[in-house]
């Protein structure tokens, strides 16, 4: 198992990055909390994990150990895949991600995009006791996800910038975190492009109607 990888970032495009490691170019597909610490140029180092598929290998990378963590766990459950994992975990961070699970809130882990009632409710059945132990789960943050306790979105970037432009249409500060996780969890799924922040608004603002 490839645990974790540091290199100078040669590339970062909408959900990859291309690590430099040794002189060899490692791509990765990541969480956008890891591809937000990446910047092209600079030393990046980031967590791991490689699935190998008779169709290919992937290398996923993440800001942490827990997102990779939550990333093995979530793949246990059936239903869920490598794709729709890091989704998980890009939509709602590591911290978020177990306050779900550890308050049984099967409503919100369906804002996820691709997960469904019945795999919210498989996620909480077998993962509840296993993140008993991770960190949202044992400081008091386990409130849920419907409950509104999730960590900020980060202030920097098209997170900031769509959170503030919500906020400016008069959504609740709240709301519109929620709104940026989610939309966060739409680029790693379908690939949207980060840099195009009016698009990112507007799926912002679809994703509210639905909440």
């Amino acid at each position: 198992m490839i645990a974790s990888v540091r290199g100078v970032c040669l590339q970062r495009g909408v959900e990859q990055v291309v690590l430099e490691v040794g002189g060899v170019g490692l791509l990765l597909t990541c969480t956008p909390q890891a591809l937000a610490t990446a910047t092209v140029g600079e030393e990046c180092s980031l967590a791991t994990a490689l699935i190998v598929r008779e169709d290919g290998w992937t290398l996923f990378g993440f800001v942490d150990d827990d997102e990779r963590r939550l990333f093995e766990l979530l793949q246990s459950v059936t239903g869920v895949g490598p794709r729709l994992a890091v989704a998980a975990v890009g939509a709602l961070g590591a911290r978020g991600l177990v306050a779900a699970i550890g308050s049984a809130d099967a409503a919100g882990l369906t804002r996820i995009p691709g997960v469904g009632k019945k795999t919210a409710e498989r996620i909480v059945l077998e993962l509840r006791d296993k993140v008993s132990d991770m960190p949202a789960a044992t400081d008091g943050a386990a409130q849920g996800v419907s409950a509104g306790v999730l960590p900020p979105p980060a202030a920097g970037g098209w997170q900031g910038q769509v959170s503030e432009g919500l906020v400016s249409l008069g959504w609740q500060q709240r709301d519109a975190d929620e709104a940026v996780r989610l939309v966060a969890g739409d680029i790693v799924a379908e690939g949207l492009d980060p840099a195009d922040v009016s698009a990112l608004l507007r799926r912002a603002l679809k994703r509210l109607d639905r909440v």
